[in-house]
C-alpha cells in the first residue's frame, strides 16, 4: 500500500488523504470492503466504511455513513483515497485505511505508517474579557484559536506592552488549539488591544474599559464597568453587543449573562 506520510489541510475546504494499493489477481472477481481509521489501536475511531461488488463502479457505503466522509478514489482502479469535506481542527490526527479481498480467500492489507493531517487555519479571537477587583487589580484575557497556534501580543494606545499566556491548557482535541494570554495592571478608562497572528492571517479585538461614575446618593452601589469589544476580520469589522458587559458587584469584577447582535 501506498500513502502520504503527512498531507495538510485548510479548515473550512475540502482535504483528500491519498491511498493506493496492488490488486491480488483474483480481487477483480470478489467483493472489496475499504476501512478508514482515525487512530490506532483499541481507542480507533472507523470513520468511513463501504462495499464494492463485482461488476458495479462504485463502492457503497452504510445507510449511517457520515455524508463529510466519501471515497475519492475507485477501489477496482486501485485507489482508496479518502475525501473529507468541510475539514475542522479537530479532524487533525493520523489516519490509516485498509482492503479486505472478500473470497474464497479472506485476505486484507492495511497501511501500518497512516497519513498524519494536519488541518490549519487562520487566528479567531474567541474571547476578550476582564477579571479581577478593585483592590486587587484588573487583568484582561484573550482566548484564541488558531493553527500554527497563533502568537498573541498586547498593544496599548502607543506602545506594546507585555502580556503573558495562562496554561498550560489541557491536551484535548477541543483545546489543543487554544491559547488564553493575560495582561496585568489593566486600568479603567484605557483602551487595550489583544492582536493574534500566524502564518495564515492575523485578528485583533480591542478593549475599552469604562471608568466607573461615582457611587449613586440612594443606594452606595458601585456602577456597571462596561467593557466594548470590536473583532477587526479583514477588511470587515464586526460589532458585539453585550459579550463584554460586566458589574461591579461588592468590589469584584463579575460577567453578566449577555447576548451579541
Amino acid at each position: 500500500m501506498k500513502v502520504h506520510s503527512e498531507v495538510r489541510g485548510i479548515e473550512g475546504y475540502p482535504v483528500v488523504l491519498p491511498c493506493t494499493f496492488s490488486h491480488p489477481q483474483h480481487s477483480q472477481h470478489s467483493s472489496l470492503q475499504v476501512l478508514w481509521r482515525l487512530g490506532h489501536g483499541v481507542g480507533a475511531t472507523v470513520l468511513y466504511r463501504c462495499t464494492s461488488r463485482p461488476g458495479t463502479p462504485t463502492c457503497e457505503p452504510g445507510p449511517q455513513q457520515d455524508q463529510r466522509y466519501r471515497l475519492e478514489g475507485n477501489p477496482r482502479e486501485h485507489d482508496l483515497s479518502l475525501r473529507i469535506n468541510g475539514a475542522t481542527l479537530q479532524d487533525s490526527g493520523r489516519y490509516y485505511c485498509r482492503v479486505e479481498v472478500q473470497g474464497r480467500e479472506h485476505v486484507s492489507f492495511e497501511d501500518k505508517m497512516g497519513t498524519r493531517l494536519r488541518v490549519e487555519a487562520p487566528p479567531k479571537i474567541l474571547a476578550l474579557a476582564v477579571e479581577g477587583s478593585e483592590q486587587s487589580g484588573y487583568t484582561a484575557l484573550c482566548r484564541v484559536q488558531g493553527s500554527p497556534l497563533p502568537d498573541v501580543q498586547w498593544l496599548g494606545p502607543d506602545e506594546l506592552l507585555e502580556g503573558s499566556l495562562v496554561g498550560p491548557l489541557s491536551q484535548g482535541s477541543a483545546t489543543h488549539f487554544h491559547t488564553v494570554s493575560q495582561l496585568r495592571d489593566v486600568e479603567p478608562g484605557q483602551q487595550y488591544t489583544c492582536s493574534a497572528s500566524n502564518p495564515l492571517g492575523k485578528e485583533q479585538a480591542t478593549l475599552y474599559v469604562l471608568p466607573p461614575r461615582p457611587p449613586m446618593s440612594m443606594t452606595g452601589a458601585s456602577p456597571p464597568l462596561l467593557l466594548l469589544l470590536s473583532l477587526s476580520l479583514g477588511a470587515k469589522v464586526l460589532l458585539l453587543v453585550g459579550m463584554g458587559v460586566w458589574v461591579v458587584q461588592g468590589g469584584a469584577l463579575q460577567g453578566v449573562s449577555c447576548w451579541a447582535k
